[in-house]
């Protein structure tokens, strides 16, 4: 089902009169000025002006949103304040219109009766199989606010991992993508200035520099379609990554072998892995229910066929640990930390560790990442420009000699 999150939806605000003959005003979703009317008469309003308001426009539903949506939620639950106004309260107060249409469309479907579960499922753009079943187990077992607290941390801890894989990312593209422009502006204005000057010499050329001045007649005269065929490649390559099932499963493998990257990746993977299932195990979420979730939430396609086989033999009765360690996938500390956690009849804890350990590796390996990028990347940088500059004036060292 789409996301109504995304559909332009009407606010109606109205204005009326109590049973004590006080005015009140408000603001309610529904589907006409005539629902809006007869849900205040229920409540004993007399509606004096209902008024349509559009609610459009804002930024796109961030997972950062509803990772804050559920700590907020869960400290007004935690606090006594009862579930609808506690959503009340939340919607009024986002800046994000779409964020706030989204709680006020989960709020007028508990209201009417619906558990929130239930609500949450009609959003699987936002709320994924995971956030719904944690949810519906704390309702079931009376204990939401606890389950949201956990659900947050969860959010908080795979968000925190996420822009650490980021940051270890960004700046060598950033860096590489500024010293492709820098060259490409070298090539187009700067040595075609070059080669006017040593067409007039009359002599002889170093190999280096007519290479050199060859690869900027290139620039010239195509850089349209350099700069085309550059751009439309890293669309088409994002688009074939975010739509394609072979294409996707194919990076994530490449992902996890490539050289320094490939160990972050695979370090935050498993941290993300052993997070879930850590919660979905506090959270009494049986455990083969429990593997449904957690292969999709690991964000790589190699795990989430490593947890398919998991939840296949763990349902004929294999352990846990036995089963992770026939995929291949999982290092050896998960896996002893796991049967310690079995043993004990401890998994979410043992899990919750293992979890820590692996996000303080990914944060370490991070900084050791950024430390060594840089010497790389002036190297890279320093090389490039230097023999650029090195070929240009390499004929102009010749003419100093022969003079």
């Amino acid at each position: 089902m789409a996301a109504k999150g995304n559909i332009k939806d009407f606010v109606f605000e109205w204005e009326g009169k109590d049973r004590n003959g006080k005015i009140v005003r408000g603001e309610m979703r529904a589907g006409g000025e005539a629902m809006v009317s007869a849900s205040l008469r229920r409540q004993g309003i007399m509606v004096n002006k209902v008024k349509k308001r559009r609610m459009s426009g804002g930024k796109s539903i961030k997972l950062k949103d509803i990772a804050i949506f559920t700590r907020q939620l869960s400290t007004m639950l935690r606090a006594g304040v009862p579930l609808l106004q506690a959503f009340d309260i939340v919607g009024r107060g986002n800046p994000n219109p779409r964020m706030a249409r989204l709680l006020n469309d989960i709020r007028a479907d508990v209201e009417t009766g619906t558990s929130l579960s239930a609500a949450f499922r009609k959003y699987p753009l936002f709320f994924d199989a995971l956030y719904c079943n944690l949810v519906e187990a704390g309702e079931a077992a009376g204990i939401l606010e606890t389950l949201l607290d956990r659900l947050a941390t969860y959010q908080e801890k795979t968000l925190a991992i996420k822009q650490k894989i980021k940051s270890a990312l960004i700046y060598p593209v950033a860096v590489l993508v500024v010293a492709f422009i820098v060259v490409s502006v070298i090539m187009i204005f700067v040595i075609p200035a070059f080669k006017q000057v040593f067409d007039s010499f009359g002599a002889d050329l170093p190999a280096p520099t007519l290479l050199v001045m060859a690869i900027s007649d290139v620039f010239v005269k195509y850089w349209w379609a350099i700069f085309g065929f550059i751009g439309g490649g890293v669309y088409f390559f994002f688009e074939s990554w975010k739509r394609s099932e072979k294409m996707q499963k194919a990076m994530d493998r490449m992902l996890l072998k490539m050289p320094i990257f490939g160990e972050i990746v695979h370090k935050a993977t498993v941290a993300r892995w052993t997070r879930t299932l850590s919660t979905m195990f506090a959270a009494g979420v049986p455990l083969v229910e429990a593997l449904d979730s957690v292969g999709g939430a690991s964000g790589n396609a190699v795990f989430v066929e490593a947890t398919e086989k998991i939840q296949k033999d763990v349902s004929t009765g294999a352990s846990l640990t036995s089963s992770m360690n026939s995929t291949g996938v999982f290092p050896n500390m998960v896996l002893q930390m796991c049967a310690i956690g079995e043993e004990s009849g401890s998994i979410d804890h043992m899990l919750g560790k293992a979890a820590d350990f692996y996000e303080e590796e990914v944060d370490e390996a991070v900084k050791g990442l950024s430390t060594l990028m840089e010497p790389i990347i002036i190297v890279i940088l320093g090389g490039l420009i230097g023999g650029i500059v090195v070929s240009m004036y390499l004929p102009i060292f010749k003419l100093g000699q022969v003079v």
